[in-house]
Parts: structure tokens; sequence; C-alpha cells
């Protein structure tokens, strides 16, 4: 593909207006759609053996500051899967490492942090983000936006609790009980961390905003392990914050947690226009406890995945039936990608979903 050609190959004359108008954006704004759009959380990695290939010998971390291969990268499931949206090629530590934290992401176990976040001194390490910190990303940011013709482009973070939880906790954790016990037994400097934390999320937002990006979603990945309560009091003001803060560029914003289904009434309140729903929850039953006013994305198990096309088919149709009388409604798994998923699955998955809801 030349420099300035599309995914489809045609070069790429759209404008903001006909991305504004593409079916993703359009179910994001709960309007009416052409046919359900779908994209996949992690449709960009390491199912894809074109992924494989231009990441060998490199570091993620590296990956993620390379302008021209976060544009391969991000471009690769646009091309292959036909899907309506592409989402940038980074990972929710990028703003994280660009601050100055000492991390790495090691193969097979994820975000390690050198230096955990455990009294009110650590907290020095955290200043603010600025746009200078990651002009890669607006480099990045530029050239898709270039390539991806009438494909909206969807920027990302991790929000301030899932940041917490690996800063806490110096890497992945099954029980938090570092991040809960300061949550419970501190919950002054827990709010300060959160607060922080929302301030760099934002800026992080907002720099892949202002270089292109047709919409943003929140990955609040392990708010799952919350109780209700404790999310209301320690969790959604830092969230809501971070909505706030990019409301007036008028992206659509989407909130994504995995294990949420007791949360999603107030994952709804936080200030997103979409919710994601992972594959727990049916939609119609989701869609009772966001509440009206929400578009809803989900929420296929990644693992139906590996039963055959067929069972895919099923699974799919049941996801697709109980969407029927949503407001809006963006098919997507209800996790991401699993690594040794077929990617053919994903391209039969793609076409089945167009074809079932063309309208």
């Amino acid at each position: 593909m030349s420099a300035n050609a599309s995914p489809s190959g045609h070069q790429p004359t759209a404008t903001r207006d006909t991305v504004k108008n593409s079916a993703f954006l359009k179910a994001c704004r709960r309007e009416p759609v052409p046919h359900t759009p779908v994209w996949f959380m992690r449709q960009a990695g390491r199912s894809l053996p074109e992924y494989l290939k231009v990441r060998e010998g490199i570091g993620m971390l590296d990956s993620c500051m390379r302008p021209e291969l976060v544009t391969e990268i991000t471009l690769q499931p646009v091309r292959r899967h036909h899907v309506d949206a592409a989402i940038y090629f980074s990972d929710i530590v990028v703003p994280l490492k660009a601050i100055g934290i000492d991390l790495d992401i090691k193969p097979g176990v994820g975000p390690v942090v050198e230096k955990p976040i455990r009294t009110r001194a650590d907290l020095a390490q955290l200043r603010d983000l600025t746009p200078e910190d990651v002009s890669y990303v607006t480099e990045a940011i530029k050239l898709l936006t270039a390539e991806l013709g009438e494909t909206p482009l969807i920027g990302f973070a991790g929000a301030p609790f899932t940041l917490a939880s690996y800063l806490v906790e110096g890497g992945p954790s099954r029980t938090y009980e570092n991040a809960k016990a300061m949550m419970y037994g501190d919950p002054e400097l827990w709010a300060d961390l959160l607060d922080r934390l929302a301030g760099i999320t934002s800026a992080f937002l907002k720099v892949q905003i202002e270089a292109g990006a047709s919409a943003v979603q929140l990955f609040d990945s392990w708010a799952g392990a919350l109780a209700p309560a404790d999310y209301r009091r320690s969790v959604l003001p830092a969230s809501a914050e971070v909505f706030r803060a990019v409301e007036s560029y008028g992206v659509p914003r989407i909130h994504f947690g995995v294990g949420t289904g007791e949360l999603l009434g107030l994952m709804g309140e936080v200030g997103a226009d979409v919710v994601g729903v992972d594959w727990r929850v049916p939609l119609d039953e989701a869609a009772r406890r966001v509440g009206p006013g929400k578009a809803l994305q989900g929420n296929l198990d990644p693992t139906v995945l590996f039963a055959g096309t067929e069972a895919v088919e099923t699974k799919t149709r049941e996801v697709l039936d109980s969407a029927t009388g949503l407001e809006g409604h963006i098919f997507n798994l209800g996790h991401g990608v699993m690594p040794s998923t077929d990617p053919d699955a994903l391209t039969r998955l793609v076409e089945y979903v167009h074809t079932q809801t063309a309208r």
C-alpha cells in the first residue's frame, strides 16, 4: 500500500464530515446506521501473523513509540477484517512511561513497575503529562488519519483505577490487596493518587483527540474487582473527571471494564456516551441497568471464536437479537481478541454482522 493510500487501496479523500457520518460514529451518537458497526478490542496484535512479523525483535513499549510502526500495526486489522473503526495501537501504561515511571512490559507477565507507589512521598513520581512527552503519538495519529480515509480512529487510555492498581501493586494482580488496602486504609492518599492519574489520563486523551482521533475509549479493565459502593465512593469521581475534561471536544466517549455487570448502572453515570459490556450480561439487560441515553458496545464471548463458524454465528445472532431496540449498538467482543484466535474467524464475523444487520 502506498503512503497515501487508504486501507482499501483507494486514495483517501475523506474529510472529518465523512468520517463523522461513518456507521461507527453514528452508532455512538445513537443515530440510524446502514449496518451494525463492528470493531474488536485488541484487533491489532498477536492474533495477526503480519503483526508478529513487524514486531519481531522490538519490545512492546519501543513499538508504541515508533510512529510509522504504530501506523502499520493499527492499519493491519482494518485492511484484513474490514472493521468499521481502527483503534490506536498503544498500551495503557504508555503515558506513565512518558512521565518517567520506571516500568516495562514483560512478555507473558504484563506491565511491571520498578518502584510501586505505596506512600505519599511516592506520589512525587507522578508529574503532569505534556504533549511533548508523547510527540510520537501526535505524529502517528496524523499519519493514521491520512491513511484511514473514511474509517474512524479510536484513541484510548487506561482509567485512573486500573492505572493505580498497576502502580500500587507493582504489576498485574488477581486480588489487588495493596491497592485496596490503600483505598480502604488511607482514602486521602488514594484520592490524591487517582486525582493525579485523572489529570495524566485526560492529557493523554486530549493529545489523541487534537491529533485527529474521532472517538476515545477509557479502559477500566480491573474495575470489576470492586463492590458498587466502593466504586461510587473511591473510583467514580476520578473517571468522571476524565470524561468531563474531554467533553468539550464533542467526540464520542466510550467506557469499558471487565466483570462490571454489577457496576453498569454506575458506569452509565460517569459521563460516557457509550458503555462497553462484557459477555456476562445480555445487552437487553445491560441497557436496563445502564439506563436511557447511552449506546452500548459488545458483547460476544471472545472464546466463542474457537468453536467453529456455526457456533460463532449462533452466538452472534444471540447478541444481535439481544441488541434489538437499543438506542445504539456497536458490535464488539466482551473483552479483547485472544492471541491464538484464527484471524479468518474475525474476518468472517465482521462480514456476518454486516450482512445480518444491513438496513
